[in-house]
Parts: structure tokens; sequence; C-alpha cells
């Protein structure tokens, strides 16, 4: 008789430091798949813990509640299928990023981390003591290897494992949201599976944490790289797949494949994401922004609404003499065909009071950006008194372009709690709002349909903080900003090098002395929804004072 194993994938969205609540999930999906035959059940990395704990985990009394949530979880998954879960591991003061194997009412095997990823948004030689790489072990009729995430990214640990008896692979990851990074983890695992001719099992977390946003999409490749199933992107999933022993080894049954959306559906569904969980996690279960008009604010309501719900919205226009009448119809007509409230307070009463208290000692003074900062100040003051008072989390609303620049007034429109575009560049926001526009998803709260007006995409981008402003006025064209900051951000391109691209040198210079000056803000600015691999934060970090400039 052909020998066969279930193996159950739970691809879920755990929170951390909420020990007790994430081994709950993990005894509801272990008592699923006990229910559905399973011989085990796979929870991704760090699942206990939730991911990433940064020095959380280094504190001893977490990490050892942690092991003892783990030592009951196996104590209550008794009678029934293996569960395999991540989880730090402390042993005579050193500290190891495992995963556990639980069976019996007992932890059966510990795997733990060999490679350590120090790169990107990680820092794992910080916390982690890199172990050596672990033996294969055996649950039921399998003999399982597991290479824990960065693990899999080397060639050397899966191919320890086969050749010390491993059947299949599987691999537990806490491997977060960039664009393109789903086509990077495949053709790796492909290499692992082509490499040791073993069939490999990548379960992935779902769901936000902090600037993170988990994407999902595990998967199951066949010796060969024949990809058998694909788990849904971003969302909770769990998926039985079975394996049997044929005369060229274990293979797994076809099962489903969910559609694998583009970079511009998955930038979407991961500020949306990202978004939801950020509130959820922290206690929030509304919003509120400042709905200017423009196609900045309108993208924010939009992924809010989304998100959460248009009935979780609260949009605020705050208007001064400088505003148009056409940014207070575009406000009105975002809100309406989002179906969010829209309050309007004026700021003209209270920036005429701070006018003649400051009065005696600009005196003499010409005007400058003084004033047109205290305009943002006074509308940053007006959101957060509200938010205060509703118990509404305030979102802010700055694009990669203005956050790269600073072209945002600190303690004014930088105030909120979180922000979803801040790792969205200017030129992606205006091709975002089209794309939204045009297509909508089971997952999207708001109505489908055109819910942001062509004018508000189409109109010359303003922060109407004095008479006939335009963003040109004091910056390039966002086309040509936005592929500079790519040079300079994204692919850490020299001056020179741009210049050789044909952009002129004197634009290039005032960029980056803009990008450079402007870290004291980034610093103290909102997290936001990282989407690229550098995402200003853990991505990519630069003193506040830096006198260097590149004079190539």
């Amino acid at each position: 008789m052909t020998r066969k194993f279930r193996l159950t994938l739970a691809q879920l969205n755990p929170t951390v430091g909420a020990l007790e609540a994430n081994a709950g999930r993990a005894r509801a999906i272990w008592a699923q798949a006990r229910e559905a035959g399973a011989d085990m059940v796979a929870f991704p990395e760090m699942f206990v813990t939730g991911y990433q704990t940064q020095d959380l985990v280094m504190k001893p009394a977490f990490a050892r509640d942690a092991m003892r949530v783990v030592r009951e979880l196996a104590q209550a998954c008794a009678e029934g299928p293996a569960l395999g879960i991540g989880g730090p591991y402390l042993d005579a003061g050193r500290l190891f990023n495992a995963y556990y194997v639980l069976e019996g009412g007992r932890i059966a095997a510990v795997v733990k981390k060999h490679h350590l990823p120090n790169d990107l948004v990680f820092d794992e030689k910080r916390l982690f003591t890199p172990a050596d790489i672990a033996g294969p072990y055996r649950v039921g009729p399998l003999i399982i290897g597991t290479p824990i995430c960065e693990d899999a990214w080397h060639e050397d640990v899966a191919e320890a494992q086969a050749e010390s008896g491993a059947q299949i692979l599987l691999v537990p990851n806490g491997s977060p949201y960039s664009r393109g990074r789903h086509d990077t983890r495949m053709g790796l695992m492909v290499a692992r599976v082509v490499e040791t001719g073993l069939p490999l099992v990548y379960v992935n977390l779902a769901g936000g944490q902090d600037d993170q946003i988990f994407d999902g999409t595990s998967f199951v490749l066949n010796p060969g790289g024949q990809l058998t199933h694909l788990l849904p992107g971003f969302t909770e999933a769990v998926a039985h797949v079975d394996f049997a022993e044929t005369p060229e080894g274990w293979r797994a049954a076809p099962g489903e494949k969910a559609p694998l959306a583009d970079d511009w559906e998955r930038d979407y569904h991961a500020m949306v994401t990202g978004t939801r969980d950020y509130l959820h996690k922290s206690g929030f279960s509304r919003v509120l922004l400042g709905l200017s008009g423009g196609i900045d604010s309108a993208l924010v309501a939009t992924i809010a609404a989304d998100a959460l719900g248009p009935e979780n919205v609260h949009c605020v226009m705050l208007p001064s003499e400088y505003t148009s009448a056409q940014s207070l119809e575009d406000a009105t007509a975002v809100a309406r065909a989002l179906g969010c409230k829209l309050d309007t307070v004026a700021i003209s009463g209270p920036r005429a009071a701070v006018t003649e208290a400051l009065a005696p000692l600009f005196a003499g003074l010409p005007a400058d950006v003084t004033e047109e900062n205290i305009q943002s100040r006074m509308r940053g003051l007006l959101l957060m008194a509200i938010s205060n008072k509703t118990g509404a989390m305030l979102l802010t609303t700055g694009n990669k372009s203005e956050v790269a620049v600073g072209y945002a007034t600190i303690y004014g429109d930088m105030n909120g709690g979180y922000n979803p575009i801040k790792d969205l560049y200017k030129t992606r926001v205006f091709e975002t709002c089209r794309w939204r526009n045009t297509r909508h998803r089971p997952w999207m709260l708001a109505p489908a349909g055109v819910v942001i007006p062509p004018r508000v995409i189409d109109k010359p981008p303003t922060a109407e903080l004095r008479a006939d402003q335009k963003d040109e006025d004091s910056l390039p064209p966002y086309p040509v900003l936005d592929a500079i900051l790519d040079g300079l951000v994204e692919r850490d391109a020299s001056v020179a090098d741009l210049v050789a691209e044909g952009f002129d040198r004197e634009t290039v210079k005032r960029v980056e002395h803009l990008l450079y000056i402007s870290e004291w803000k980034r610093f103290q600015s909102a997290p936001g929804a990282r989407l690229t691999t550098r995402a200003f934060w853990l991505d990519r970090r630069y003193p506040m004072v830096n006198r260097w400039r590149d004079e190539a």
C-alpha cells in the first residue's frame, strides 16, 4: 500500500507579543487539521511571538514566556497531528530563532536557524546566536528537513538535510513583502528543489506588523520545480497538502493555485493590509485625515476606506484663504464617492490669532515659509485635537517623494500615527489612483468605480499655502524628481552616474542636498507601509547630521 502524509499549511497573521492569542490560533487550526486527517500542521517562522519582534525577543522574561507557551501548546495538542511552529529558544544564555516540532504532548524536536539575515529590515545577528546546521526529524512515515527562512536562501542547509535523509523540505518563513519579492523567493526555492531533488513546502506569514507587510503566497514545489499549490497573497489561508510515496520518492498531489496579482495590485493590497493591521493591532478601529482636495490625501482616504470601511474614515477639510473652490469641490467629491464622513473646519481664525500673537516679534521681517508653515501646523493641531477627542488615529498623507526631500511641515502635515503611502513615489501615486478607479477586489471595503475624480489626478499638485502656489515652484517636475530619487535612494547611484544618465548636475545636487538635510524629519515621521527594499526606516539608515556630499 502506498504510504501517504497530509501536511496542513497555516498561513496566518499573528500579533507581536500576543503569545497566548497566537497560540490559541495555532490550537484552533490544529483542531481543524486533526478533523481533516492531517499528520502534521505547519505554522510560519516565529509564529508564537509574532514577527518581527526586534529587541523585544532579547528580554529574557519574554523569551522564557514564549517557551512556556510552546510547552503548554504541546500539552494541549497531544492527541492528534504533529505541530510545527516558530519561536525563540533560550539555552544557557544563548538565544536562537527556532522551529519547534510538537508531538505526543511534548517537544519532539527543536530546529535552530543557521543563517541569520543582517540586511534590509533584518538584524538577526544582533538578536540571535547562529546554530549549527540541524538534521532532519521524523513525523510518522516521513523524514522532514527544515531550513528556516534565510537557511533556504543558501544551498548548504538544504543540501546537508537531504544528505542526512530528509525526504521533503519544510521551509517556515517570516518574509515581508517588497516589490518583486515573490519572484525572488520562487527562484531560490526552485534552486533548492533542483539541487536536492526533494519536494519543498514554503509557508509564510500574512498580515502587517509595524511598517512590514507579510504577503503570504505560500507554495509547494515538486522535484523539477513543478508548482502544485499557491496560497493567496496578503490573506490568511489554510491548505491541506497530500503527499504520497512513489518509486521516485515523496510527491505532493496537485492542489489549488491562487492567481498571482501584478505589482500594482500587490502594492495596493500591501498598503491596505498594512493600514488595517497597524490600526487593529494597535487597538484602533477608526481613522481621521485631512482631505485637501489633492491627490495624496484622496489616495490615503481610499486606502483607509478599503482597509477599515468608509464608515470608519473621518475626513476633515481645513481651508484657508488660499484654498481654491476647486479643492473644496474635489474633497467633497472624494468623500461622497467613498461614502466617508466629511467635516470642514476653517483655519483662518486660528491663523489670524497666531499671526497677531507673533506680530511684535516678526515686526520688520518679510513674510516667508514661516507663515506657510503656520498654516500647516494649525491644521496639524486641529486634526490632533479631533483625534484625541474622538479616539480615531490620525493618518498622515505624504508620499515618498515628499518624505525624501522634506517637502512637508514637521508638527504640521507630518502629524499622524501612520502613513499608508510613505513608500510610494508621487509618480506611482498618480498611477495607483488610476488603477484603483478601474479595479475592485472582494477585500476592498470601499465602493467600486471611480472614487478619485479624474480632476483630482490631473490637476497640478499644490500645497495651497500661498497664492497660485505649485509644487514645481520649488521642486523639479515629479517625473524628473522621482527618477533622480530612484537613483539616489533605490540604487545608491552617484551624482556622476545620474549626470551620465542625462540629468542636470545642478538639479541632482539640489535633490541630494534636500535628501540629506531632511533625515531629521524622517526620523520623526510616522511609520508607513513598506513596498520596496529602500523604504525609509530600517531599509535605509542615514545619520541626521551629515556633512558629506558627493562632489564627483
